[in-house]
């Protein structure tokens, strides 16, 4: 029984995975994302529901538009297989933690709904930034607002919060003022005040510390094969995205491992 319902999380987190997609597109090109059907970006034509199965489509379809015979990008398939991966992920570390810490059902499905939401948001922030080097205002603001009452309600420090968004925003804040914008962006500003609205100030110190590790590895390795040089743009919300995923389903863990080593 526990496997079906594992199964049906990440269908359900696959399809919010297509979602997702239709939203980035739709911020891409400016318009609405909560109307109007689905669209081949190539030939405009609608698609039709059968067509808009997570992942299947893709396959049945051999990756072309049914219409138009063009290649559909692979960033479908991919964003949707990795959001139902990290929904299942995230039922499964909050299933853990309510049976230890012994939590009522309620805030189980709260404290999952949460991780979800925030998964789905650093997910678009993640790929908007990997394509168009560009953390959007439209996400983070509204993302702000909906982490902070969500956290809040779920009885977490508004002190620790409001710390934690301090303390991520003068982050990238203060290198934006020494490089004179050559170093961070505005958006990665706002990023590092998302990032601590979501995890607090100690679990936000982990993040950027894991982001900054991620970010040097992938560097080196892009150098060594000639995809970058030096004075190459890196989009820094990339790894900070992907650090905050890991340090918001597995931070207490990474916190325990980090003292029993020091101590």
């Amino acid at each position: 029984m526990f496997v079906y319902y594992l199964f049906f999380v990440f269908i359900f987190g696959a399809i919010i995975g297509s979602f997702l997609n239709v939203v980035i597109l739709r911020l891409r090109n400016k318009k609405t994302f909560l109307k109007g059907r689905s669209y081949c970006p190539k030939c405009k034509k609608k698609i039709v529901w059968y067509d808009n199965l997570p992942v299947l489509s893709f396959i049945i379809l051999k990756g072309r538009c049914r219409y138009c015979k063009k290649k559909i990008s692979l960033q479908y398939p991919i964003i949707e297989l990795i959001t139902g991966l990290l929904f299942a992920i995230a039922f499964l570390v909050n299933l853990n933690h309510s049976i230890l810490e012994t939590d009522s059902n309620f805030q189980f499905l709260i404290l999952l709904f949460r991780d979800w939401l925030f998964i789905s948001i650093l997910i678009i922030i993640f790929v908007y930034d990997f394509r168009w080097y560009l953390i959007l205002d439209k996400i983070t603001f509204p993302a702000m607002g909906a982490a902070l009452v969500i956290n809040i309600l779920l009885g977490f420090s508004l002190v620790n919060i409001l710390i934690g968004a301090i303390i991520g925003g003068s982050f990238f804040l203060i290198q934006f003022l020494l490089s004179q914008g050559k170093w961070v962006g505005g958006g990665d500003i706002r990023m590092g005040v998302l990032m601590g609205i979501m995890l607090g100030w100690k679990m936000l110190l982990a993040a950027l510390f894991l982001a900054y590790i991620i970010g040097f590895i992938i560097s080196i390795i892009l150098l060594l094969f000639k995809k970058k040089k030096i004075k190459s743009q890196i989009p820094l919300g990339t790894f900070l995205s992907v650090a905050t995923v890991i340090i918001l389903l597995y931070g207490k863990e990474i916190w325990e491992w980090y003292f029993n080593i020091i101590f």
